[in-house]
């Protein structure tokens, strides 16, 4: 009997099996990631609460504070593609770059812009009570993360990067 081929049969011989519809399982690093971006939040919490010696739940989703979630996401991803397809990857390099950019903006920018809405507010509270500005809401202060917290993130993506990749 003769073999007969499909359409379906010829597009995988010609652009090989198609992607997996299951995204985590085969894709280690974008699980790594928002594993150590879940960890970095949920950390957050105690971390406040060792700090300021009280609970505050709204940390799980805030930006700023120990450690930085940016960078365990960012430092996990690169790891694991790492790992994965080895240093000379241009996805590895990719990843790494946009890891020590992140991390820059995190410890520079956004850190330094947190500063100056702490001054701003306290500017916007010395205004008399008839000024325009007397009734603006406050800005956020807790955007940036200190060297120490970006360092703590980057310390716990790379510990979830090394412990999936050896437990897959």
């Amino acid at each position: 009997m003769d073999e007969v081929m499909t359409v379906a049969d010829a597009g995988r011989a010609l652009y090989g099996s198609p992607p997996s519809h299951n995204l985590f399982p085969h894709n280690l690093p974008i699980f790594s990631a928002f594993l150590a971006l879940a960890l970095a939040q949920f950390l957050k919490v105690f971390t406040n609460w060792y700090k300021e010696k009280r609970w505050d739940s709204k940390r799980m989703l805030s930006s700023g504070g120990m450690p930085s979630s940016h960078s365990a996401t960012v430092t996990a991803l690169a790891l694991s593609i790492g790992l994965e397809e080895g240093a000379a990857a241009p996805a590895f390099a990719i990843a790494l770059v946009l890891a020590c950019v992140v991390m820059y903006d995190a410890s520079g920018v956004r850190l330094h812009a947190g500063r100056q809405a702490e001054l701003l507010n306290q500017i916007v509270c010395e205004f008399p009570p008839e000024h325009p500005l007397s009734t603006v809401k406050p800005l956020r202060e807790l955007l940036g993360h200190t060297p120490i917290q970006v360092a703590a993130g980057a310390i716990l993506g790379c510990l979830v990067a090394y412990l999936m990749r050896s437990t897959s």
